[in-house]
């Protein structure tokens, strides 16, 4: 199964990205038929950690290890764990913060170019309590022998994918309007185990979720 650790916006923030959506070249465009994705609000989300595929019966070993990263009294290791193959220089598991994070989404960009050009939401506020959080899961995952993706943790919320079918000052035009945007702070008072199932409409099933 492939799995991912998320958060998720409340209502009121998705309500005021979607609502800047809409207003984006992009939106304009896929509201006039035109062959762009945009994210459904349902599977919006700030990826933590990105495992891959994982065999079913490790799925116990997996919640174990994100009950470990997320509890308020997490252990911390006394010494760094050897970096995996895959994501070398893993650091020890930072201090969990007190209390839950003050997010918003503000300001963005754009990963990628034509095709596989991806429009997304900045996240500010908490953001070094983000990445201790997001550290603390990769090493929880790796002390427990669990794949993971080890590319740098770039916190953000994907909005849409233009795919080529967008003028490229379109896109440049949004990009602009993205990097003005200014959403409401909220609290990210859980983080989300979530299985992904592939194919033309990608389908997000929430297997468990742990309180910060």
């Amino acid at each position: 199964m492939r799995l991912f650790v998320a958060l998720y916006p409340p209502a009121g923030a998705l309500d005021d990205i979607f609502a800047e959506v809409g207003r984006l070249r992009v939106g304009r465009a896929a509201a006039e038929d035109v062959r762009i994705r945009l994210v459904d609000r349902e599977s919006a989300h700030i990826t933590l950690a990105f495992l891959g595929d994982v065999d079913d019966d490790r799925l116990p070993e997996v919640t174990a290890a994100l009950a470990r990263a997320a509890a308020p009294a997490a252990p911390v290791p006394t010494a760094s764990p050897p970096p995996a193959p895959e994501a070398p220089g893993v650091p020890p598991a930072p201090a969990p913060p007190v209390g839950p994070l003050r997010l918003r989404l503000a300001g963005g960009g754009e990963f990628g170019a034509g095709r596989h050009s991806v429009l997304w939401a900045d996240v500010h506020g908490d953001v070094a309590a983000l990445h201790a959080l997001a550290g603390r899961i990769r090493s929880e995952l790796h002390r427990a022998g669990l794949p993971y993706d080890g590319r740098p943790f770039r916190p953000h919320l994907t909005i849409a994918r233009p795919q080529g079918r967008l003028d490229p000052e379109d896109v440049a035009q949004d990009r602009a309007a993205l990097d003005r945007y200014r959403g409401p702070a909220w609290p990210a008072t859980e983080m989300v185990l979530v299985r992904s199932h592939l194919g033309p409409r990608p389908l997000h099933h929430r297997l468990a979720r742990w309180s910060l």
